[in-house]
Parts: structure tokens; C-alpha cells; sequence
């Protein structure tokens, strides 16, 4: 194996350790972006899915999750790139980097609401009674009760969506992003050293699930209430 084909140029003039490293920014841009719009409208179709006396909100929030959780996610990524803006004609000048985001994006909503459905409705039901006897809104009633317990609960499986989605970035490379998979596509084919390419590649993705999983277990610790341990690991409250 010949490792000193990171230190080649290819035909622009740049070599194939500064091209990775480009390709590797888009990576995390893609990811970045998409867990922004994953954890907004996740987080709030997840709500609206545990709100008392609101059935239409409700059903919003379920049809939402069916409909995106049930499409491959590969087909997704070309409806958004390909379909939409077909029939939508004012997106045809949108970056093709903005529908790959919104495509994950859209389909990591529909996990993470899920996860933020079951982490209220985990909570003791006295947790809303309370925050309803001492006066508070339902709005409040979530602001400061319900969701930073939901929040610690749903934490070990956030963890495990961002670093799933990170991994899912992968499938930008089908619509020409030029993120780590397109890059070992394109370097691969162009220096016929398909071996050295693909472990950079792999390390790249093992360095960036790390950091993210490093990233959630600080914040995660962060976030623990002493004394505190959810229902059904073994411990009390």
C-alpha cells in the first residue's frame, strides 16, 4: 500500500488529504444542519403528540411520524432532489445542499419525535396534575416541568440518533454532495488506491460518531439530577 497518496495533487492542483479534510467539513455541515431541523420539528411534533384535548394537533404530529419514519430514506433524499421542486417551482433555485438537509432532516424529525413523545409520556402523570394545580398553562406546564424531565430521559437515545444521522449524511453522496463518501467515490476511480482512501474515509467517520458521542455524554452528565435515576435502570426516585 502506497499511504503517500494523501500527499498527491489531483488534477485542480490539491492534494488528497486537503480534499478529504473539504469533503469531511461537508460531512459535518450536512449532519449539523440536519440535526437542527431534526431536533425543531421533532421536538415539536413530539409535544403536540402528548397534548391533552387536542386531537388535531395529535394527529398531525402521528401522521407526521408515519410519513416520514416509513419511507426509505434514500428515497427521500431523491424526492426532495428530483420531485419537489418539480412540483414546487419557486424551490428549482434552492441548493441542492439545503433539500439533502431538509430530507434528513425531515425524516430524523420523525425518530427524534418519537423519542420525545415517550420520554413525557414516561413522567409520572402527577407530574402535569401538579403543574396544573399550582396554576401553570399548559405552555408552562411543558416549558418548566414536563420537557427537562423528558429531556434527561430521552438523552442516552439522542445520542444514538445524532450519531445515526451523522452516518446517514452518507447518502448526500447520491445526489453529487461533495461530502466523505462522494470524496472516496471520486478519489478511489482517480488514484486506483481504493484500500488507503477507504480507511481515511472510515477514520474520519469514526473520529466525527466519537466526538459526538463525547459531546452528548458531557452534556448528559451535565443535565443529571443528583439523586435522581429514571424509572426502570435500577434505581429509585
Amino acid at each position: 500500500m502506497n499511504w503517500m497518496i494523501w500527499l498527491k495533487e489531483n488534477e485542480d492542483g490539491v492534494t488528497y488529504f486537503r480534499w478529504m479534510l473539504d469533503a469531511w467539513g461537508w460531512t459535518l455541515a450536512v449532519a449539523g444542519c440536519s440535526w437542527l431541523v431534526g431536533v425543531t420539528v421533532g421536538g415539536f411534533m413530539g409535544v403536540v403528540r402528548t397534548l391533552p384535548n387536542s386531537p388535531w394537533l395529535t394527529r398531525l404530529g402521528n401522521v407526521w411520524v408515519e410519513l416520514f419514519r416509513n419511507i426509505p430514506l434514500l428515497v427521500q433524499v431523491f424526492l426532495w432532489y428530483f420531485v419537489v421542486p418539480k412540483a414546487i417551482p419557486a424551490m428549482q433555485k434552492m441548493p441542492g445542499f439545503l433539500l439533502v438537509v431538509m430530507a434528513l432532516g425531515f425524516f430524523t424529525s420523525a425518530r427524534i419525535a418519537e423519542q420525545v413523545r415517550a420520554g413525557i409520556q414516561a413522567l409520572p402523570r402527577g407530574q402535569r396534575y401538579a403543574s396544573m394545580a399550582m396554576g401553570f398553562t399548559t405552555f408552562q406546564a411543558y416549558r418548566y416541568v414536563l420537557l427537562p424531565m423528558a429531556v434527561r430521559i430521552i438523552m442516552p437515545p439522542l445520542t444514538s440518533e445524532s450519531m445515526n444521522l451523522l452516518k446517514n449524511s452518507s447518502v448526500a453522496f447520491a445526489v453529487s454532495i461533495a461530502e466523505l463518501t462522494w470524496f472516496y467515490t471520486q478519489a478511489a476511480e482517480e488514484t486506483a488506491r481504493g484500500v488507503e482512501i477507504f480507511v481515511g474515509v472510515t477514520i474520519a467517520y469514526a473520529i466525527s460518531a466519537f466526538a459526538v458521542n463525547r459531546i452528548f455524554a458531557y452534556f448528559e452528565k451535565r443535565l443529571q439530577i443528583p439523586g435522581f435515576v429514571v424509572a426502570g435502570t435500577g434505581g429509585g426516585h
